[in-house]
């Protein structure tokens, strides 16, 4: 067994660092409404509370998600849920790229997407969910997370290249080499932390409980926002030395200091 891996399987041990926090503006990418609200929706509560300005991205409006409950009908329910979480953490702009949940494949057309939003909101940080096959605690990973977290990391790079998408100067949107690195929650051996302790977990939670409907859909006590998220963020604070933490896996683009060489 990995020793950095605490007995949960949920990551952290020796050697975690603090995700910086010397930045203004953040965009949440992610594949459905409500994967932002397991965990990282709380690290958001804390930074809006510092006066930084995060924008949430969702590729699908999560319309396959409850079994129940047909398509056409799920679909604005869940939007209407997503919606109403992000303003309890402080996030006023939530947008969604209509494609079809379940089976949002990866390739250009999504990365274009994302470096349009990119190059619209011009964040410094980019926030999204695992990519890899296996995520924290060896469970297995959704296809369209697998997906949307790849497209958003390489379409952090494709925003600063004019050359990649051309097309969208012709839409006013410049390139925006702006974006120092890409986090990871949820992934299987995370890098950095963010402590949530007190009223950022309080308001994390509060987003996920906006999430009645769905959560309801899993099965009646089969999931409770509130134990759920102070027992991940509890494991998380242990990895980090805090109370109560959100983890991530982070990808730098832009160097953090000088080269090793140097």
């Amino acid at each position: 067994m990995d020793p950095t891996q605490d007995k949960a399987g949920l990551g952290g041990g020796a050697g975690l660092l603090a995700l910086p926090e010397d930045w203004d503006r953040c965009l949440a990418v992610a594949a459905h409404p409500d994967d932002i609200e397991y965990g990282t929706a709380c690290a958001v509560a804390r930074w809006t509370a510092q006066g930084k300005q995060v924008s949430y991205l969702l590729a699908t409006r999560g319309e396959a998600g409850i079994d129940g409950l047909h398509p056409d009908r799920a679909a604005p329910l869940r939007e209407a849920e997503e919606r109403a979480g992000a303003r309890r953490v402080g996030v006023e702009t939530v947008e969604f790229l209509d494609h079809r949940d379940g089976v949002v494949e990866y390739g250009t057309g999504l990365r274009r997407e994302i470096v349009r939003a990119m190059r619209r909101h011009r964040p410094e940080i980019v926030v999204s969910g695992a990519f890899t096959v296996r995520m924290i605690g060896g469970m297995t990973n959704q296809a369209d997370h697998r997906a949307v977290g790849l497209a958003a990391l390489d379409a952090a790079r494709d925003a600063g290249n004019r050359w990649i998408f051309p097309e969208l100067a012709d839409e006013g949107l410049e390139p925006w080499s702006g974006i120092r690195m890409v986090c990871f929650a949820g992934a299987e051996r995370p890098t950095h932390g963010v402590d949530v302790t007190g009223e950022p977990l309080e308001r994390g939670i509060a987003s996920l409980e906006a999430h009645a409907e769905y959560t309801k859909g899993l099965g009646e006590g089969a999931f409770e926002p509130r134990p759920f998220l102070t027992w991940v963020s509890g494991v998380g604070g242990a990895a980090l030395g805090v109370e109560s933490a959100v983890l991530f896996d982070v990808h730098q683009l832009v160097p953090d200091g000088p080269p090793p060489w140097v």
